[in-house]
């Protein structure tokens, strides 16, 4: 686990209509940092999102459907995980989950499964000087995105 990376398991409550889930509140712990914008994305399957993190804001994290392969490599270089990277599926079939991600952790994900719906919340409003952008093949990170699930 990256040190502030947060993963908040969800209580799904099913019946015979579907379900209800809820993501988060202000009263987490985790949304201290506070609420900025709410923004949805689509990706397709196959595409790589990769590498995108943050200076100042906190970033939560959710998918609503289809399947992820996340991410999370930690780029500060005064934390104890640093160039720790951790890996995690998200969305349909997966536990619900939603992930916090503290300035200077880096995230990327790929579509493998589906047309994937994801909704972040930022504790600030976009920023264009606020964001890091970094190569989805950056040979800093080393993390190889067509790389199958490890063999156990």
């Amino acid at each position: 686990m990256i040190k502030g990376v947060v993963l908040k398991e969800l209580v799904t409550h099913c019946d015979e209509r579907g379900f209800f889930r809820e993501i988060i509140r202000v009263t987490d712990d985790f949304f201290a940092p506070g609420f900025g914008q709410l923004s949805q994305s689509l990706v397709y399957p196959g595409i790589i999102k990769a590498w995108h993190a943050h200076k100042i804001q906190t970033q939560w994290t959710y998918v609503a459907c289809g399947v992820l392969k996340v991410a999370i490599h930690d780029c500060r270089p005064d934390s104890p995980t640093y160039h720790e990277t951790m890996e995690l599926l998200m969305g349909d079939n997966q536990s619900g989950v939603v992930y916090c991600l503290p300035p200077g952790v880096a995230h990327g994900y790929q579509c493998i499964s589906g047309l994937a719906h994801v909704f972040y919340v930022t504790s600030g409003v976009y920023d264009p000087d606020d964001e890091i952008r970094i190569p989805h093949d950056d040979p800093a990170i080393g993390y190889d995105w067509t790389a199958g699930p490890a063999i156990k």
